[in-house]
């Protein structure tokens, strides 16, 4: 299927003024977001090289933007001059093709986070930063709100909230979402919560004009979408990409019966690409099809297995 046509939006390197940086609103998060894998050489570096390819093509099928260093990228295996590595290779396509760059900047440090969010300062194409909820520590949801707004008050760019308990030990009820939503400089929130509970709804519902909410579970990205949310960061969009792109540009233009084929159609591809940690079935796919130079991902996690890999490449060719 080929991509759909998609107008660019012009992306400012940065704001103008601090009440413009201040609005939430000025953060545009419809469509799907790619949070681009991490590939390395066959010494165990970062291949940039692959990064810029791997940017350019998934802009040219129709990707909304990329987001750099999230869980998807391997960030917490990256040493500080990897990662502004991969933001200074994704920031030089995304600036010459005229799309965004979210940053993932969230630790379980506040001043580590506010100190990784203000670096992004002035990189051109960078329009936001992924700040995920505190991990390990498992602090009050009441202090998970203050470390947002605290986190929000520093930044230079609107941040966009990140509400994955499994990985946390912490997640966010709807009246935390809520508070988090109603701060300044906050433009949305990654809810990963492996459901459409409940608590998500209400946020859908009631959360004030200019707070976008993405999926954050690849499966329901397109139930996300008919319920009020804008869009997701989809991992499973490596492969599939136009699809996943139509799938959601079908639930935010109403058209249910369409979107929903799409949706039935790449459910296999996200079970087979998750039936192992994430990303190692994605690099394994990308590395079969000749698209990065090695399968690898870095300790702790594994490789994945070549079964996983020969599934998920049949899940693709099925629904291609």
């Amino acid at each position: 299927m080929p991509p759909p046509v998609r107008e660019n939006r012009p992306v400012p390197t940065s704001p103008p003024t601090a009440t413009l940086c201040r609005m939430a609103s000025s953060l545009d998060l419809h469509g799907v977001w790619v949070p681009l894998i991490t590939p390395f050489d066959a010494s165990g570096a970062v291949d940039l090289e692959a990064i810029e390819r791997l940017c350019g093509e998934y802009l040219a099928d129709g990707v909304a933007g990329i987001v750099a260093l999230g869980t998807t990228g391997e960030s917490p295996v990256l040493d500080a001059e990897e990662k502004r590595a991969v933001v200074d290779a994704c920031s030089r396509v995304c600036a010459q093709r005229g799309a965004p760059l979210i940053v993932g900047t969230g630790t379980n440090n506040t001043r580590s986070t506010i100190a990784a969010t203000v670096a992004l300062r002035g990189i051109p194409a960078v329009v936001g930063a992924l700040v995920v909820v505190p991990y390990y520590s498992r602090p009050s949801e009441a202090a998970i709100v203050e470390h947002y707004r605290v986190v929000a008050d520093a930044s230079p760019m609107p941040l966009v909230a990140y509400n994955i308990p499994s990985r946390t030990g912490r997640g966010l009820s709807a009246s935390s979402l809520l508070e988090v939503a109603a701060i300044p400089n906050i433009a949305g929130v990654k809810q990963a919560v492996a459901t459409l509970d409940a608590d998500t709804l209400e946020v859908l519902a009631q959360a004030p004009a200019g707070f976008a909410v993405l999926s954050g579970d690849d499966y329901l990205a397109f139930p996300v979408v008919c319920m009020g949310g804008v869009g997701g960061i989809t991992a499973s969009a490596h492969v599939c990409t136009s699809r996943f792109v139509a799938m959601v540009e079908c639930g935010l233009a109403g058209k249910l019966e369409d979107g929903r084929h799409h949706a039935e159609a790449l459910l296999p591809v996200i079970e087979t690409a998750f039936a192992e940690p994430n990303p190692a079935v994605f690099k394994g796919v990308l590395h079969a099809q000749g698209r990065i130079a090695t399968p690898d991902v870095r300790m702790p996690l594994g490789n994945a297995s070549s079964a996983s890999i020969d599934r998920c490449l049949a899940a693709i060719q099925q629904a291609s």
